[in-house]
């Protein structure tokens, strides 16, 4: 009778957990933590990231695209829930999801994002998992979308589409990234970080024929931007059929 008394009891409580927090187990095996050795490819710093993959990964021997999502300044550190704060990692612990395997770093409080350890990062888990190295994209808010344009502009031959949002670079860089599908996003009453950034990058391409297209969303701020942005369907059907020819 004590024994039925207590699986009755574990079994009430187990119910009540699952009641009181639906879909955690989920959510929370929908991103592992991962972290990229500072020796795992050369002279880089560590780094913790978040590793998304698709249901169907690993059902057959399908290769699929890579989508690096790069955060804001505000989700600096070392606590990795900070990154699903906004964009497709939020999306993803929402229950949503995609069509590509994604990898969310954090950058280490202080710093900006380091565009060798990024590469490196990307250099692992494509030797890791099956992906298709013709269709690895970039993405970024803020803090995130100056990484984007730098790491688009300093490695273009990797990238089929960059994605930078309300962010910026340096436009006399721009050129030699011409080959690669841009769509850039911006508000135009954002605060923290002027339209003119995204402006500046967009006129570089155009001026080199680069192959970009320019939203900008008039009543929206700063954040505004990439809540926009990241909740357009068309974004993601967009870059899902980009592809780099070698």
């Amino acid at each position: 009778m004590i024994s039925r008394l207590f699986f009755t009891l574990v079994f009430a409580l187990c119910c009540n957990l699952l009641i009181d927090h639906p879909g955690t187990a989920q959510t929370s095996e929908r991103q592992a933590e991962m972290r990229l050795a500072p020796t795992s490819y050369g002279e880089t710093s560590e780094m913790s990231y978040l590793l998304y993959l698709p249901p169907a990964y690993g059902t057959n021997e399908e290769e699929w695209p890579l989508l690096l999502f790069l955060h804001g300044a505000g989700e600096r550190g070392d606590n990795l829930d900070l990154v699903k704060v906004h964009g497709p990692p939020k999306m993803i612990a929402q229950g949503e999801d995609f069509p590509f395997v994604v990898i969310s770093p954090q950058c280490p409080e202080g710093v900006w994002w380091s565009i060798e350890t990024l590469h490196a990062l990307i250099n692992e888990v494509v030797e890791t998992h099956r992906i298709d190295t013709s269709r690895i994209y970039v993405t970024g808010l803020s803090m995130g979308g100056y990484g984007s344009w730098g790491l688009a502009y300093t490695y273009p031959d990797l990238f089929a589409a960059a994605v930078p949002i309300c962010g910026g670079g340096e436009p006399e860089k721009a050129p030699s990234m011409k080959v690669i599908p841009t769509w850039v996003f911006h508000g135009a009453k954002d605060e923290a970080v002027p339209l003119e950034r995204s402006q500046e990058m967009v006129d570089a391409l155009e001026a080199a024929g680069g192959n970009v297209r320019f939203t900008v969303y008039p009543e929206a701020g700063h954040v505004g931007a990439w809540e926009n942005a990241y909740g357009d369907p068309e974004l993601w059907d967009w870059l899902v059929k980009q592809r780099r020819d070698d």
